[in-house]
């Protein structure tokens, strides 16, 4: 599984032949790339309706569309896009095979207005666990799974459900705060997910979320987890193997 972080929480994930695009939203500093500079990925898959994540859907409505009803609904209607999984989005707890991936839709803890309009719901908000095997209550050990945990405070779904079942390998979690986790809840999360490797997301984008992502390694510490905290750089692609 390759993933390559774009800033903020754009992501890009291949697994196997099949590229994801989360939450794309290249008007960001971390970024030198423009939405035409990418090939249209297989799948878009959008956490919540907020601009500063789906922002730039629309330049990839040729893609199927992972999201809630309730946002594919919008981005078929706003977007163009034509394809979405199941042909009305997917919901919370719910797994859909992707191509070469199996993604699984969980819960996030945050509000959704889409583009920012308190009157107009998106929907539950989300996060993604991406997977290279379907999910089973029997472990597998050769499987690669990548959490994005979407924008969310600390939740006990996280370390009851998430962590233990879904055993991600790796997690991107926010660490802005104001409007989202900190750097200490997120390391929190990170300790309760028991995964190996940590990214930090929705950072450094406008004011009120400046981080030094220094800090949120350092209450990883902190937790006693043994994750491996990657500050990454934008557009360079990160290797997960299991």
């Amino acid at each position: 599984m390759e993933l390559t972080w774009h800033g903020h929480s754009t992501w890009h994930v291949t697994v196997g032949e099949t590229s994801l695009l989360m939450d794309p939203f290249f008007d960001n500093p971390k970024t030198d790339l423009e939405p035409d500079d990418l090939e249209t990925p297989d799948y878009v898959l959008l956490t919540h309706g907020h601009a500063d994540h789906i922002a730039d859907a629309g330049a990839f409505s040729d893609a199927t569309l992972v999201a809630t009803p309730e946002l594919t609904s919008y981005c078929q209607e706003e977007f163009g896009f034509e394809d979405a999984v199941g042909g009305m989005g997917m919901n919370l707890g719910g797994t859909v095979e992707c191509g070469d991936a199996y993604v699984t839709m969980v819960r996030a803890d945050h509000t959704n207005g889409i583009m920012t309009e308190n009157d107009a719901s998106g929907g539950m908000p989300a996060g993604f666990v991406v997977s290279d095997t379907k999910p089973t209550q029997v472990s597998d050990e050769e499987s690669t799974t990548f959490y994005n945990a979407g924008d969310t405070s600390l939740m006990t779904e996280m370390r009851e459900v998430v962590g233990p079942y879904l055993e991600p390998d790796a997690a991107t979690v926010p660490i802005g705060d104001h409007f989202t986790m900190g750097p200490w809840q997120a390391a929190v999360a990170v300790d309760w997910l028991d995964v190996d490797h940590a990214f930090p997301e929705h950072y450094d984008t406008f004011p009120p979320i400046e981080q030094d992502p220094e800090e949120f390694e350092s209450e990883v510490k902190a937790t006693g987890s043994d994750a491996e905290v990657h500050a990454l750089e934008a557009d360079e692609p990160f290797e997960l193997e299991s």
